[in-house]
Order: C-alpha cells, then sequence, then structure tokens
C-alpha cells in the first residue's frame, strides 16, 4: 500500500481514474438534470414560416387594400401571394403570404365598405423565417445542463429525445454492528450519519445512488457485497453488480473492525489512493475492482466521510458525468490554524469572495458543515493567502 498522498493529488488520481460513462439517446422527459453529450442543434428554424407578430392584417402593396381573405394560427396558409392593393386579416402566429409587405395592427387599421385603409412601416409586425434561430444553429453546447427551459428548447427545435451524460450508479455500504438506522441509538450504539447525505451528495455531484446496503462487521459480507455474488441479498443485481462506483461507509481505516484493505486485496483490485493527507478524512481510499467499477472507501466519522466523499468521490463522478466543478477562491476571514503537514477543510459561510469558519468540525460531527455553504481548503503551513472554496450541495 502506498502512503498518504496530498490532497490535491489525490484529487487528480481520483479524476484520472474515472472512466466517462458512454453516452445514450434519452427522451426529453427522461432528461432533466442530464448533460448534453453533445451541441444541440436546431433542427428547423424558429419560427418555421414568415409569420404575423399581431393580430390584424396582412398587406400588399400601398393602400387602401381590399380584404380577399382570413388566415388563423394553424389553419390552412393562403392559397397564392397577395398581389398589390390586397389585404387578409390575419391571427398572431399564422402564416404571412408571399408578397406580403407588414402587417397593419388592428389598431392602427382602418376598415370600412370593404377597403381598408392605415399607415404601416416596411416589413413591420411580421416574424420572418429563421429570424429567431436559423436552422442548423448550435444553441447549447456539450455540457449543458438541461434544465426544463432547455427541454423546452429543445421540443420547439424539433428533437424528440437527446443524447446525454448517463448519471454515473452507486451502491452504498453502510458497514458497523453499532450503527443503527432509525430512533435514538441505545449506549454504545450510533445513528448512521453518512448514508442520509450520500444520496444528495452524489446526485449532487452527477451521479445516481441505485442501491442502499447495511452489512455487519466483517470480512464475508464486505467481500460478498463488492463481488456482486448473487446469493448476497442487495437487490436485483447485487450491491457491486450493475454499478460503475460502489461507496463503503466505514471499515476504511485500520483498525481491528476495518476489513476494507484486506478485502480489496483478496479481490485482486487496484489501490488507486490509500489515505490522504488531509484533516479530517485521513484513512480514505480509492480502488478498481478487476471488472472496472471503483470503490471509493469513506471513514466513519460522518464529516471526515463527507471530507473523503468531496476528494475522492465527487471527482470520480463529476468526471463520469461530464459535469466539471467551477474552481472558486476566496479569503478567509477569522482564526484558523493551518497544520503543518497536511490539508484542513474548514466549514465557512460565504459572502463575495470572503468566507468566516463556522467551528464546530470535529470528525465526528456534521453541524459545522450544516452551517456551512462551502468547505474553505487551507493548505499545510498557511499564512493568509487565498484559498479554494468547495460549495457544498444546497437543497432542492
Amino acid at each position: 500500500m502506498v502512503e498518504a498522498i496530498s490532497w490535491g493529488r489525490a484529487r487528480a488520481l481520483a479524476a484520472g481514474s474515472a472512466r466517462p460513462s458512454r453516452p445514450s439517446p434519452v427522451a426529453l422527459r427522461e432528461a432533466i438534470g442530464r448533460r448534453l453529450a453533445g451541441p444541440l442543434r436546431a433542427l428547423v428554424p424558429v419560427p418555421g414560416t414568415d409569420v404575423s407578430a399581431m393580430d390584424g392584417y396582412a398587406v400588399a402593396g400601398p393602400g387602401p387594400w381590399r380584404v380577399t381573405g382570413r388566415v388563423l394560427a394553424g389553419g390552412a396558409p393562403y392559397a397564392g401571394p397577395l398581389r398589390a392593393g390586397e389585404a387578409v386579416e390575419i391571427a398572431t402566429g399564422a402564416p404571412v403570404p408571399a408578397g406580403s409587405a407588414a402587417v397593419l395592427p388592428y389598431e392602427r387599421a382602418d376598415l370600412r365598405d370593404g377597403r381598408l385603409a392605415g399607415e404601416f412601416e416596411q416589413g413591420r409586425h411580421i416574424r420572418w423565417r429563421g429570424e429567431d434561430i436559423p436552422e442548423g444553429t448550435v444553441v447549447l453546447d456539450a455540457g449543458a445542463v438541461l434544465t426544463p427551459v432547455a427541454l423546452g428548447l429543445a421540443a420547439a427545435l424539433g428533437h424528440d429525445t437527446l443524447l446525454v451524460r448517463p448519471r454515473p450508479r452507486v451502491a452504498v455500504l453502510v458497514t458497523g454492528d453499532e450503527v443503527v438506522h432509525e430512533g435514538r441509538p441505545a449506549p454504545g450504539r450510533v445513528r448512521d450519519a453518512i448514508g442520509p447525505f450520500l444520496p444528495g451528495l452524489v446526485a449532487w455531484a452527477g451521479g445516481l445512488v441505485t442501491d442502499t446496503v447495511r452489512l455487519p462487521d466483517g470480512p464475508g459480507p464486505l467481500r460478498a457485497a463488492l463481488d456482486a455474488r448473487p446469493s448476497w441479498p442487495a437487490g436485483p443485481a447485487g450491491a457491486g453488480g450493475g454499478h460503475e462506483v460502489v461507496v463503503v461507509c466505514g471499515a476504511s481505516s485500520k483498525g481491528p473492525a476495518d476489513h476494507l484493505r484486506a478485502v480489496l486485496d483478496d479481490l485482486g483490485a487496484e489501490v488507486i489512493v490509500d489515505g490522504v493527507a488531509v484533516r479530517p478524512g485521513h484513512p480514505q481510499l480509492l480502488a478498481r475492482l478487476p471488472g472496472g467499477r471503483l470503490v471509493a472507501g469513506l471513514p466513519g466519522n460522518p464529516f471526515a466521510a463527507l471530507a473523503a466523499g468531496l476528494t475522492l468521490l465527487a471527482p470520480v463522478l463529476r468526471e463520469m458525468a461530464g459535469a466539471p466543478a467551477a474552481r472558486r477562491t476566496g479569503t478567509l476571514s477569522g482564526a484558523v490554524r493551518a497544520h503543518p503537514r497536511d490539508t484542513r477543510l474548514v466549514p465557512v459561510r460565504t459572502a463575495g469572495q470572503r468566507a468566516e469558519p463556522v467551528g464546530h468540525d470535529r470528525p465526528g460531527s456534521l453541524w459545522g458543515a450544516a452551517l456551512a455553504d462551502a468547505l474553505a481548503v487551507v493548505p499545510p503551513g498557511w499564512s493568509g493567502e487565498r484559498v479554494e472554496l468547495i460549495e457544498l450541495p444546497a437543497g432542492g
């Protein structure tokens, strides 16, 4: 096993170990929140033909005009071009007849005895074909998040399906005889605080938790789950089968109940990261099983597990999902003590480019992280320079 490496190196190794998911086409209703695998182009122009921008009359040549028909939105277009001195009554969105000079709105029109008069500006109140979006235009680049509005745009441009990056599927294994999952823990037991925050963290990083398994201590159950044996009761595919990433909560340290390293060695896994010089979250690891699945081992203390998730798990998922995080920096205010050798992850509240530590940052407590909106990355020997700020997942 390798020695603990720097926080920055661990993040780079995690991102470099990820294999981007193969793009796949999905229906518009299933594409919300996904990222485009390629540019979104207009399959049709917008508008698709010359249409009226107002209710009124399409006119040809100078007035007065003789009204020769009516065109409604969604109805049949006018037969033939308009000739000088002719007009048709027209609704907003209806196709404008060829030869039209402009649309004269009702409020500017004077119709008497079948003769129409009024003043107009050449080309006024006509939306010309492709005026808003010409056919073939790239409207969103690859990597763009498909918001509800973006899906509406795609539909308007003629798309029924979109090529997107799939969400990497994640299985979560929560280990520990002392861990309880509901109610108040009895003396000597602890309530699981990691399992509840992982689905949101995974989704924020672009993945999807599809399976959660609770395991007793011991190498046997852990090995069976990671090996995805059919006999293990972890859903139709097993804890590991059908997933790109498996997260193990606890068992990543080097105590008597921490079996993850031995199990990974027994399974022939390639260990990519074994320990990171960061506080909290030092005993974390990342490995690749022979079948290609990545295993992220998180410490059992909740804040340490969150720190490890942001160090190793989030970069893996973002790389797979094509969802790179924007890098943000800021100035720390308040007293912060740097560690001489390890990076510190400090919960902070941000205001513009300033970050204020909120305290309550012991490894076993999520209090500080719950008060914070970011973690400040304080490097070893820090002496007041700007620091990187890692945003924390927000609600919604």
